[in-house]
């Protein structure tokens, strides 16, 4: 199964100290830039349009579309800013990046922001995740040291500046114009839409707000060749992307391979269900997109054959889940972290996600009354389409998606708690030694 991956951006992981300048050059590292600075910033913009790389944050919009946005008659600064604030649950892969090849991220950088006219960058990173920005840093010292970055960048007369910016740990600033406000030194919450970004958005000046993994794959299409970077991947999915796979997995970790492969051979990749069971749901892109179950092994896993059976393929992260693991507790865990992120600057999200809470904490603990299941519903429908921004659609899509799939699950909830009817502890990943016993 190991000829199904395709390591481009994990390619360099392994190799000795790979954070570093030395060891990522030693690998063709800054290659694509020096490319890139040959060609002028609109080439750069069609070479990554005619690639076809959609974004990696969730969305999937195609990223040199987004680029070309950018008015390039607005007198104003333009600026790019990288969202780093990975937090969702289950999704793992854009602070491994950082972590193992800050490099390949600085790389992409310069490019991009050459290619829209920019010549302040910022990279937003979750703040609890002090080592990756450390890593971080250190990479954008190391490109200045080496004239990489600053002015006169490898003598072209381009110029550029890097911030590494930690944020204060709120998941509602993965949110583009939330994480906006919380770089200005505001609250982070939402903003109205219009104006987009692209007009109106950093300091009110036109901004690209793209994922790390995003960015990072744009040195391996300047180096390569935009037919390379396309002839991976499905007819309109192209090229590679990062999976993380979680849970009940024999070999959890992340797994790059190009978009198209199924959930099946992903496991398989990861060695399989945990020895002695069986595949029960799984989250084909974080915990804020539809769950699926053990019939949608074969599905394709792109952006539009996942959209095809009601889901999305989000940010990759696939929790795995076996037949030892209650939906209902699940979906409560879920439910209760979107309750705690919500910024609370639109009642449907602030309100709703409470009493989703509130419903799902009864039928876990066996105390559900009939009509509890048709009030979760009609509660997920007053939030869908009506809160401010994606954070209230994440949270209800895990509920609808689990009483489509395990609604007589729910059921059981209306007179035996979740903790009989599937003891928790079967579905631990680590064996808790008994009280006293040696460790």
């Amino acid at each position: 199964m190991t000829d199904l991956l395709s390591p481009v951006l994990t390619r360099n992981w392994g190799h000795d100290r790979s954070w570093t300048l030395d060891s990522y050059r030693s690998d063709g590292g800054y290659e694509g830039l020096r490319k890139a600075l040959t060609m002028t910033p609109e080439e750069v913009v069609t070479e990554v349009k005619d690639a076809q790389l959609r974004g990696r944050g969730g969305a999937g919009f195609p990223t040199g579309t987004k680029w070309s946005f950018v008015p390039q008659d607005n007198p104003n600064p333009k600026y790019l800013v990288v969202n780093g604030d990975e937090s969702e649950p289950g999704t793992c892969k854009d602070i491994p990046l950082l972590m193992a090849s800050p490099h390949t991220l600085v790389e992409g950088i310069i490019i991009s922001a050459y290619a829209i006219h920019c010549h302040t960058a910022f990279v937003y990173i979750r703040g609890e995740v002090v080592h990756p920005i450390r890593r971080m840093q250190r990479a954008v010292e190391e490109a200045y040291e080496a004239g990489l970055l600053g002015e006169n960048i490898l003598g072209s007369g381009y110029d550029l500046d890097i911030v590494v910016h930690a944020g204060a740990g709120a998941y509602i600033c993965g949110e583009e114009t939330a994480l906006l406000n919380s770089l200005e030194g505001k609250r982070g919450q939402p903003r109205l839409r219009p104006p987009f970004p692209a007009v109106a958005g950093l300091y009110a000046s036109p901004t690209v707000v793209n994922n790390v993994e995003s960015i990072a794959s744009v040195p391996s299409i300047l180096r390569n060749g935009k037919d390379w970077y396309a002839g991976m991947g499905t007819e309109k999915s192209k090229g590679f992307t990062i999976y993380s796979l979680s849970g009940h997995v024999a070999n959890p970790g992340q797994f790059e391979a190009p978009l198209g492969i199924t959930m099946r051979q992903l496991i398989d990749l990861a060695g399989g269900i945990r020895s002695g069971h069986e595949l029960k749901f799984f989250t084909p892109g974080g915990s804020s997109t539809p769950i699926l179950t053990a019939e949608h092994l074969d599905v394709v896993m792109d952006f539009e054959s996942l959209a095809a059976v009601g889901t999305m393929l989000g940010t990759k992260a696939m929790q795995i889940f076996d037949e030892t693991v209650s939906v209902v507790r699940t979906t409560l865990r879920w439910v209760e972290f979107y309750k705690h992120e919500s910024c609370g600057k639109c009642t449907p999200c602030r309100e709703g996600t409470w009493w989703l809470v509130q419903l799902l904490t009864k039928l876990e603990a066996g105390q559900g009354q009939e009509g509890d299941i048709e009030k979760l519903l009609s509660i997920c429908d007053d939030i869908t389409g009506k809160s401010f921004c994606t954070l209230a659609e994440g949270a209800v899509a895990c509920v609808t998606s689990a009483v489509k799939h395990f609604r007589d699950e729910f059921e059981i909830g209306y007179h035996t708690p979740a903790w009989e009817h599937l003891p928790y502890e079967k579905s631990a990943l680590f064996a808790v030694a008994p009280q006293g016993a040696a460790a």
